[in-house]
């Protein structure tokens, strides 16, 4: 989906997974610094949007995901995962009941594999899945934004901010009262700052919740009856998730950013030292400076140096080894 706010001035369309929307209007900067202000908004209309209706929609949801949803609360925001018979991720749903309908959004071009999955999955249950993203646009509202939100619009409220289901045709029409735009550049990097996964970022083939922190946040440890649910219940009774994520300061006197895939190594092992995991997300902060997401081995030691191809990086942890 091309959004048409890539006709606002200064606006440089995103590339890759998130091609459709503005990677930047001109100040990624100053982008940043709107959003942790609470002012402007991102235009997230690429993003995949599913619907769920029908009288069993929690009940049947709360069989399948990996969060507690039966008895969502109406307007609650929360988030789940869909994961395989071995416990690796292969959906993540940010999602809110309207007292109606579950929407949910979920990356670019994951819909469809969703929708296929959930279909196969109704059996009896009295619900409808629908796929929404030609006719519903996701945009985000930072923490502390005072724009009033359009009457009807499903909004998921979160500690990061709204992301407003919007009729599609009313996308332009709001963007001239929100205030100013940011790109998908900005989002990111604060995201980052937040410590919080991306699917496809984060994660590969075999990435299971643990070595997000997705426990506690998509995940429900006090349920079962959810595929994968084994591996989730084994690896949180040993507590040894084989990696996990870590928060990269990088040498900021290094012109480029090590791309998503970067190959991460001890310090003190050199140019030619075993790898031990790989950089995630990369991003030049407001305030932080270049920083990154990396997903490296459980027994690397928390206070080691590290280098991302060639930019040294000091660690902090975000998943307890």
């Amino acid at each position: 989906m091309k959004s048409p706010l890539l006709s606002l001035p200064g606006a440089v369309p995103a590339e890759g997974v998130d091609e459709g929307v503005a990677a930047h209007y001109g100040d990624l900067f100053r982008e940043q610094r709107a959003l942790a202000d609470g002012t402007g908004f991102v235009d997230l209309s690429h993003r995949g949007v599913v619907a769920v209706t029908g009288d069993d929609r929690l009940t049947w949801l709360h069989l399948l995901l990996t969060q507690h949803v039966s008895d969502l609360p109406a307007g609650e925001a929360t988030e789940a995962l869909i994961l395989s018979a071995n416990g690796h991720i292969e959906h993540a749903l940010y999602l809110v009941d309207d007292g109606t309908t579950v929407w949910a959004h979920v990356e670019p071009g994951t819909q469809e594999a969703l929708i296929a999955y959930l279909e196969s999955m109704k059996f009896f249950y009295r619900v409808e899945v629908a796929d929404r993203t030609a006719d519903t646009a996701v945009v985000h509202l930072p923490a502390g934004s005072i724009t009033e939100v359009p009457e009807g619009v499903a909004v998921r409220q979160t500690p990061y901010g709204r992301d407003l289901f919007l009729p599609r045709e009313e996308l332009e029409a709001f963007a001239d009262r929100a205030g100013p735009p940011a790109g998908i550049f900005a989002h990111e990097a604060l995201r980052v700052e937040q410590h919080r996964p991306r699917l496809g970022f984060e994660t590969d083939h075999r990435t299971i919740p643990h070595e997000l922190g997705w426990i506690g946040t998509a995940v429900h440890l006090q349920k079962g009856c959810y595929r994968g649910q084994e591996t989730v219940a084994r690896v949180h009774n040993l507590g040894k998730p084989p990696r996990r994520l870590v928060f990269l300061h990088l040498d900021g006197s290094e012109v480029h950013l090590p791309p998503n895939g970067a190959e991460v190594r001890l310090a003190d092992d050199g140019p030619d030292g075993r790898k031990i995991g790989f950089v995630t997300t990369s991003v030049r902060h407001h305030e932080l400076g270049p920083v990154a997401l990396a997903l490296v081995k459980r027994n690397v030691p928390v206070d080691a140096r590290l280098m991302a191809e060639e930019t040294a990086a000091a660690q902090e942890t975000v998943v307890e080894p």
